[in-house]
């Protein structure tokens, strides 16, 4: 089996953490996100996976070889793809034609799930759903009284359905997807101004291909500050065993800390209340703070901190108090005139 990983946005609703860093790069609880959306794909799939491809933007090699890395640490082959121009979901999928045989589970990096089953590959294909509030956002499904699907439609005006697709699809052919990824982009067949992979799905349905769901039991979104802060919160609360041990490399004198917690290598935590839900990377230092619900990237220094529901990216720092912020990487932040700061 493959796994196909569409990843060529910026992230521009999460900037400024992704002016430096492509979105699905950034580190939940201590790993990238689309690190923790192929782990779990592995997982629910229930076999080998034998090639992990990405398709990217102009990120540059360092992005690169760490998408490869990747890939390499579930005992996989690693490819990258370059999408020069956004033309929509079915175009993303065509960039990596060339990794497209056989089984593939198809996963667009934007999001991660939780789920406790393992892949039904009886049908033609699955179908990763969940059931949300306002279905106009998103891409959603109709079903047979079987349970198969009857229909896809994408943003739909009126109410269709509420099982919204969340991006991450089980197909036993790659090769047929591509011959309908293939008609509809020589055909110039577009929705909203792009190539629509839900349009090449209808094709298939159509020609009698059967999609059944795979329901997952939650669904995180990392589109922008507050959702993806939600985020690292619900995964320190799912992996809290995982995290309650912190490395003997971590400095921690004079503090509270409440789990669950995730601290990264040689961070120093000093005359501090800390969590619950934080994150705190590599290598970062807190003096005189209190934190709680908060994402701290790597290299990062906080004085007289007092946050929550904050994002801090990588080699910032931040002096003073406040109780939201969001930080982009190498910045500084200082309320402290330099004598008070320490």
């Amino acid at each position: 089996m493959k796994i196909i990983v569409p990843m060529a946005g910026r992230g521009s609703r999460l900037r400024p953490h992704t002016l430096t860093v492509p979105k699905p790069l950034i580190p939940i609880a201590g790993k990238p996100i689309v690190q923790r959306l192929v782990e779990d794909i592995a997982k629910v799939a229930g076999e080998k996976i034998d090639e992990i491809a990405f398709i990217i933007g102009d990120f540059g090699p360092e992005v690169e070889e760490s998408l490869i890395q990747i890939a390499e640490k579930l005992g996989a082959k690693g490819s990258v793809y370059v999408q020069d121009e956004p033309l929509g979901t079915a175009h993303a999928i065509k960039c990596a034609e060339a990794s497209m045989q056989g089984d593939v589970v198809v996963a667009f990096a934007d999001t991660l799930f939780k789920a406790d089953f393992i892949l039904d590959k009886n049908s033609d294909g699955v179908i990763w759903v969940k059931k949300v509030e306002d279905p106009s956002a998103f891409g959603v499904v109709k079903l047979d009284d079987y349970g198969f699907i009857t229909d896809f439609v994408e943003k739909p005006k009126t109410f269709v359905s509420d099982l919204a697709i969340i991006g991450i699809y089980y197909f036993n052919s790659a090769e047929k997807l591509m011959s309908e990824i293939n008609y509809i982009m020589e055909n110039d067949i577009k929705v909203g101004g792009e190539y629509q992979l839900t349009t090449a799905l209808e094709n298939l349905r159509q020609k009698g291909a059967k999609f059944s769901l795979g329901k997952v039991d939650d669904w995180m979104d990392c589109g922008n500050k507050n959702a993806t802060v939600e985020t690292n919160g619900k995964v320190l609360n799912y992996e809290k065993d995982n995290v309650s041990n912190y490395p003997a490399s971590a400095k921690i004198e004079n503090c509270m800390i409440i789990p669950p917690c995730f601290i990264g290598e040689n961070v120093e935590i000093y005359n501090s209340k800390i969590g619950p839900c934080v994150s705190l990377g590599n290598n970062t230092k807190i003096i005189n703070s209190n934190i709680d619900n908060s994402l701290i990237q790597e290299n990062t220094l906080i004085d007289h901190g007092n946050l929550s529901n904050s994002m801090i990216g990588n080699s910032a720092q931040y002096f003073g108090v406040a109780r939201e912020i969001s930080l982009g990487d190498y910045s500084v932040l200082d309320f402290l005139s330099k004598n008070e700061s320490y």
